[in-house]
């Protein structure tokens, strides 16, 4: 498959005006992908839990117009106009009419809110692209035949791989987003269907100790990165490691398929850790080097490392690229874990804010 498959054929109707919606959750990767090429592909494939109470909703208005020669929109968050987030909604805007060649016929209105903090680690451009990839689908939908979808999940194959591609030329990671539990990006020689050019449902084994995952999410800084995530991907471009780091992610991706399988939870940490820790040792070996943990991230990750060790716990950590941490744990230990969470750790977090999530299924129509 190419990106050809993706350029419809024809419109047979017309549509004056009208909204559509979504809403969408942000994903946690296990196996990152740090470092793109072309068009938002990846260097290597990744694998990610699609996380369920942290989301974005969106409501996308559109109204047809006379000048169909440039775009036309405006972005509002909770309510107020968001003129910084219309550069990269311009430039997604630019990547897509190819594959959505209605865009400069339309205006549109874009009303976004989130569940958590934006910019800052918890991957809401994950969430907010591909809330509004779903929604540029149903109206290309509508366009097509003259319906709009009233739901995704389950939705013909060819839509939820549209919108996963679409997604991840507005941000790579939110190609991960319109599925779950587990969803692949990235072609990786053991995953059959998988690819670069969208994200995939893992359909292999997966044993009943990964069901219902649990993850909560430690807000130590509730800010904007000092650094961006396109800004650190591109600096793997003549990175001293990169090439190896590609290498090691693909191998992590291979271990874990038989470790879904098997259940092994001790193996499963061990990965996932060490994943997390390999993507920010790539961001303090760039050049320009940077840091985006803070010091009460390094003391989390300490005090999971011993919780860990004076009970046998299954609890562990992942990061993103930023300085929060997402808290991974069985279901069986929800409990326990949560207690911890309360009593040792949320004082590390920004005014104690932490997020109670869990494994979900994708995006949804609302």
């Amino acid at each position: 498959m190419t990106e050809a498959y993706f350029i419809p054929k024809s419109y047979s109707n017309s549509l004056e005006k009208g909204t559509v919606s979504c809403q969408s959750p942000s994903n946690i990767a296990l196996v990152k992908y740090w470092g793109k090429y072309g068009e938002q592909l990846p260097q290597n494939a990744s694998v990610s839990f699609t996380l369920s109470a942290c989301r974005t909703k969106t409501l996308l208005h559109f109204e047809k117009k006379e000048d169909a020669s440039t775009f036309n929109f405006e972005v509002y968050l909770d309510g107020k106009r968001e003129t910084g987030f219309e550069p990269k909604i311009l430039k997604f805007f630019e990547r897509v009419e190819n594959y959505l060649p209605f865009l400069k016929a339309y205006s549109f209105k874009i009303e976004t809110s989130n569940s958590f903090p934006h910019s800052s680690g918890i991957a809401s451009s994950a969430s907010g692209m591909s809330a509004l990839a779903v929604c540029l689908v149903q109206l290309e939908n509508a366009l097509i035949d003259g319906n709009l979808l009233t739901e995704f999940e389950g939705a013909e194959r060819k839509s939820l791989q549209k919108a996963s591609f679409l997604a991840r030329l507005g941000s790579g990671s939110a190609a991960r987003s319109i599925e779950g539990p587990l969803v692949v990006w990235g072609k990786h020689p053991k995953i059959e269907g998988s690819s670069n050019l969208f994200g995939t449902k893992f359909l292999g084994e997966v044993h009943k100790n990964f069901s219902n995952y649990q993850d909560t999410i430690l807000l130590v800084d509730k800010g904007e990165k000092q650094v961006s995530s396109t800004v650190g991907h591109d600096l793997m471009h003549n990175h001293p490691y990169a090439a190896e780091r590609f290498k090691e992610a693909n191998s992590n991706l291979s271990k874990l398929i038989d470790i879904f399988k098997s259940g092994d939870i001790s193996a499963f940490i061990k990965i996932v850790e060490s994943e997390a820790l390999q993507l920010h040792a790539m961001m303090m070996a760039s050049q320009p080097y940077f840091i985006l943990m803070k010091p009460n991230t390094l003391e989390i990750i300490n005090r999971i490392w011993q919780y860990r060790n004076e009970t046998n716990s299954n609890v562990c950590f992942t990061l993103d690229a930023g300085a929060n941490v997402h808290v991974l744990y069985p279901e069986a230990e929800k409990k326990q874990v949560q207690k911890f969470i309360v009593d040792g750790l949320a004082t590390f977090c920004k005014n104690g804010e932490y997020i109670h999530d869990s494994v979900g299924l994708g995006a949804k129509i609302i």
